[in-house]
C-alpha cells in the first residue's frame, strides 16, 4: 500500500537503516512484519490500529543497536484476520508461535496500549521468552477508556473514514500534527480491507480488560512503564500504580505527550528506550 511504504520510508530517512518487509507463516496464518538492525532480539507490537508501521518514529533509532522485528499483530495491518477470541491468551498464543518460527528464543518486548497487554500477557504465560519489558501507554492495567474517547473508537471501527481518524487523533496525541499523514490514511485503508474490523468486533474489548493484582505481581521481569502526561485515553494513575504492583518495575512520565509518546515526543521517548534496554 502506498501509504505504509511511505511509513516505511519515514523510518529509513533519520538512519538509513535498511528496512525489510517479510512475512512468514505459522500453521494458516500469515503474520507479516518489518525487521531492521542486528544485535539483540527487540519486538515492538502496536496498538489496537492500523499495523507495525505505527512504530515509524522508534524503529530506526532501535535499529542502531538492536535486531528490531515489528509485527502486523494477527488481525491487524497486512497479517491474516481470521476468526477468533481477540483476547489477551489469543494474542499471546500468536505471539509465542510468531517468536518460536522466527527462531527467537528471548526477546526484549515492546508493547504500546493493547500491544502492552499482549506483552504482559506473554510474560504472564512464557517468562522465559521475555527479556525486558516496556510498557507504553499500556491497557490490561485497569483504566478504561473515557466516553468520547471510546466515542471516537467505535466510529473508527465501524464507520472508517479520514474524518472519523483525524477525530481520533484528538485523544491519541497531544499534538495532532506530530502524526504523519500517512499513519492516518492508513489506519482507514487496513480497517476497511476484507476482516479489517474482525479484531474489534469479535475481541469486544476483551483483550484490554484490567489484570488481576496477583497476575501483575507475579511477572518479575525488569520493567520499564512509560506514559504520556497528557494522555486523554488512558489516566496516568494506572501507570504509576502498576509500577508499584509489579516487583521489578520502574515508571517514566513524558511531558507534552499523549497516547502515543512516541509520536508526540520521539526523541525524549527513544531515548527513554534506548537508555533501559542498555541498563
Amino acid at each position: 500500500m502506498s501509504y505504509r511504504q511511505t511509513l516505511i520510508d519515514l523510518i529509513k530517512a533519520p538512519s538509513a537503516v535498511p528496512v525489510e518487509q517479510l512475512d512468514i507463516t505459522v500453521g494458516t496464518v500469515k503474520t507479516a512484519y518489518l525487521q531492521a538492525g542486528n544485535g539483540p532480539a527487540v519486538i515492538c507490537l502496536h496498538g489496537a490500529g492500523a499495523g507495525a508501521v505505527t512504530w515509524y518514529p522508534s524503529l530506526g533509532a532501535l535499529a542502531e543497536k538492536y535486531r528490531v522485528i515489528v509485527p502486523d499483530i494477527i488481525g491487524y495491518g497486512e497479517s491474516d484476520k481470521p476468526d477468533g477470541a481477540y483476547d489477551r491468551p489469543f494474542f499471546a498464543a500468536w505471539l509465542r508461535d510468531f517468536m518460536l518460527a522466527l527462531g527467537i528464543a528471548r526477546a526484549h518486548i515492546v508493547g504500546l496500549s493493547q500491544g502492552g497487554a499482549i506483552a504482559l500477557q506473554l510474560a504472564l504465560e512464557n517468562p522465559a521468552l521475555v527479556g525486558k519489558l516496556v510498557l507504553v501507554d499500556s491497557a490490561a492495567l485497569g483504566a478504561q477508556p473515557s466516553l468520547l474517547s471510546f466515542i471516537s473508537m467505535l466510529w473508527m471501527n465501524l464507520l472508517p473514514s479520514n474524518a472519523a481518524s483525524r477525530f481520533q487523533s484528538r485523544f491519541l496525541l497531544n499534538d495532532t500534527a506530530k502524526r504523519a499523514p500517512a499513519h492516518r490514511h492508513y489506519s482507514v485503508e487496513v480497517l476497511k480491507k476484507l476482516g479489517g474490523k474482525q479484531a474489534f468486533s469479535q475481541g469486544r474489548g476483551a483483550a484490554v480488560a484490567p489484570m488481576a493484582e496477583a497476575e501483575l505481581q507475579c511477572i518479575d521481569h525488569q520493567t520499564l512503564i512509560v506514559w504520556g502526561e497528557d494522555d486523554n485515553f488512558f489516566p496516568m494513575s494506572h501507570g504509576q500504580a502498576a509500577a508499584e504492583k509489579m516487583p521489578n518495575a520502574s515508571f517514566q512520565s513524558i511531558p507534552g505527550a499523549g497516547h502515543l509518546p512516541l509520536m508526540d515526543q520521539p526523541e525524549i521517548f527513544n531515548q527513554a528506550l534506548l537508555k533501559f534496554l542498555a541498563s
